[in-house]
């Protein structure tokens, strides 16, 4: 009996054909690559790249020698040079020489692999604005890096990097670099050399101290140095003309850093470190503070002087050794955050401190020392004196330019509150807490100087067109209300860094947000919001904090995880099953990087 099952093929020159090993990236990625100029091979297990990969520009392409005619899209002799080379996520140890034979690349990202070392001819990239070498085991760089001269960004967070040489000064046109995660114990003075920088991260290392000619850097914006061995600041810091968000938490300051003439720092988070007193000298010069972040220190009190922060809205004092507060706080005319948790306040009732910022406030005004007749305008009640007017502080509105008509059960504003104005500079509204079912209409005639609108907990079921004549308006307060949408014409508030829309009835994440790249932050939690467009998100690059927790999210697009511009990200309260709350405990870093993962390649 033959030893072939009768009617079976077989293949006569079967054991003579060389078999063809699959190629770890399909030859049409790499033909797609020669018409876009950009490769992606991350997250595909590489050990190696091929040497196809290198020579992608040099070597004719396969259908060159076949015998057939092109079209037009196949014209392989009119490719364009490689540009953008993705390679993360894979576990590559090393690069090889070649990487040279691709001198038009702009962008090489190279993160999450194992690499222990570089070429020296990654210097020869002479075009490179972007590389990305993060989450690697490089302990040390090449020469050749710092011949990059037009590099814009550089990460190298999560190395083992022990030291930065000089040359890193010749990288002059950098604007972000991340050292963060290394092993660095100081940084080279010729850092003062990157005028370009914009964001610089120190975090995670063994620095002690900072340069002095750090304070050259003009344009620096935000500087992070949390989790380090720093005992002081330099007071040069303060000639820093655009710094804006400076973070040393968990380091070993034992006051508050002294920054005389810094007008532009609105964030300072110290926290986790051994601060016990706050003098009135380290507080006095922060005028634009907005946010300041002591929680876990040895603070004791308070000083008088804290006064002094007028446009302070978040103050985050948790746990402390605070017995007492000093009523002056009540006045801070912006403040809408005060965290006081773990702290030994016995002169104030615990159920008062469980009401939340805005009672507590309250409360600590109504202890400040007034003036002769509560500062109330001096006029007795005759036929002429409205009963609204005789409840108007207008001490307040004089010395404070605060317009507080606030908590009277309203439905409308009668119009002897704004005569109360009087011309005076009003920067401040506070028309909370009535039963509003529209904007008071006059609230134009403030628009050249109101920078503060409060409207919360009332029944707005719109908010008007005209209100983009207020070009001042810096915060707007809308929660607790009964809107749905935000009329385009906000986009006309180029001023605009915070607004907070909570407890409203949104279904969707109002189009107009995306089209003021002045906002900071974002608060939209409560709602019924079913999505966001994280690719519009991006463009709001000083969006810092985001909340959008216990709405109907059932997906969060993993390009949000770009918006590395987000410090605090709060997602929870939706029904998306990823991220997972493991995830979303680790705080908005490991969420981002989650969602950059996630990132289709």
């Amino acid at each position: 009996m033959s030893r072939f099952k009768r009617g079976a093929h077989v293949d006569s020159r079967a054991g003579f054909r060389q078999e063809k090993e699959d190629c770890p990236v399909p030859y049409g990625l790499l033909k797609a690559a020669r018409k876009s100029g950009q490769l992606n091979l991350s997250g595909r297990g590489l050990t190696e790249v091929p040497a196809s990969v290198w020579r992608l520009n040099l070597d004719t392409p396969q259908e060159a020698k076949q015998n057939v005619s092109f079209g037009a899209e196949d014209r392989w002799w009119e490719q364009t040079d490689l540009t953008k080379l993705l390679l993360s996520s894979n576990k590559l140890q090393s690069i090889p020489d070649d990487v040279k034979l691709l001198p038009a690349l702009v962008v090489l990202d190279i993160h999450d692999n194992q690499l222990s070392s570089l070429p020296d001819s990654i210097g020869d990239l002479e075009q490179l604005q972007k590389l990305i070498l993060s989450h690697n085991k490089l302990t040390e760089l090449p020469s050749g890096v710092w011949r990059l001269t037009n590099l814009r960004c550089l990460h190298l967070q999560q190395n083992l990097i022990e030291q930065i040489p000089r040359d890193l000064g010749q990288l002059v046109n950098l604007d972000d670099l991340d050292l963060s995660n290394n092993h660095l114990i100081d940084i080279p003075e010729s850092l003062a050399n990157l005028q370009n920088l914009v964001k610089l991260d120190l975090s995670c290392n063994k620095l002690k101290s900072l340069p002095p000619a750090i304070s050259q850097m003009k344009n620096l914006r935000m500087l992070d140095c949390s989790r380090n061995q720093m005992e002081s600041i330099p007071p040069v810091l303060a000639q820093m003309e655009s710094l804006e968000q400076l973070y040393l938490r968990h380091n070993k300051l034992r006051y508050l850093p002294e920054l005389p003439c810094c007008k532009t720092l609105k964030e300072l988070h110290c926290g986790n470190n051994q601060i016990e007193v706050l003098e009135a000298e380290h507080l006095k010069h922060l005028n634009a503070l907005s946010l300041l972040e002591l929680r876990d220190n040895k603070v004791k009190s308070l000083p008088e002087e804290i006064t002094l922060l007028q446009g302070l809205e978040r103050l985050d004092l948790t746990n402390n050794d605070i017995s007492s507060l000093p009523c002056g706080l009540g006045t801070l005319p912006k403040l809408k955050s005060l965290s006081l948790e773990g702290n030994p306040l016995r002169a104030i009732r615990r159920d008062l401190l469980t009401k939340g910022t805005g009672e507590l406030l309250k409360y600590l005004r109504s202890r400040v020392q007034e003036p002769p007749n509560g500062g109330l305008k001096e006029e007795p009640k005759t036929a002429m004196t409205f009963q609204s007017q005789a409840k108007i502080n207008i001490h307040a509105i004089k010395t404070l330019k605060t317009l507080d008509y606030s908590e009277k059960q309203d439905a409308s504003i009668p119009d002897d509150v704004l005569d109360a104005v009087d011309g005076n500079p009003v920067a401040n509204v506070n028309f909370s807490k009535n039963q509003l079912t529209a904007v008071p209409h006059r609230i134009v005639d403030l628009k050249d100087t109101l920078a503060d609108i409060n409207l919360g907990f009332n029944k707005l079921t719109t908010i008007p067109a005209d209100f983009c004549h207020l070009k001042q308006l810096m915060h707007i307060d809308l929660r607790n209300n009964l809107l749905i949408s935000l009329p385009m014409e906000l986009e006309g508030l180029i001023k605009l860094r915070s607004v907070i829309l909570s407890f409203n009835r949104f279904k969707s994440f109002p189009e107009v947000l995306y089209r003021i790249p002045s906002l900071e932050t974002i608060l939209i939690s409560s709602n019924q919001v079913g999505g966001i467009d994280a690719v519009q998100m991006k463009t709001l690059s000083r969006l810092s904090t985001l909340d959008l927790s216990n709405n109907d999210i059932m997906q969060v697009p993993p390009e949000l995880g770009n918006c590395t511009s987000l410090r605090a990200l709060m997602l929870d309260g939706n029904p998306f099953r990823n991220p997972r709350a493991a995830i979303l405990i680790k705080g908005t870093d490991a969420v981002l990087e989650y969602l950059r993962s996630r990132i289709p390649t």
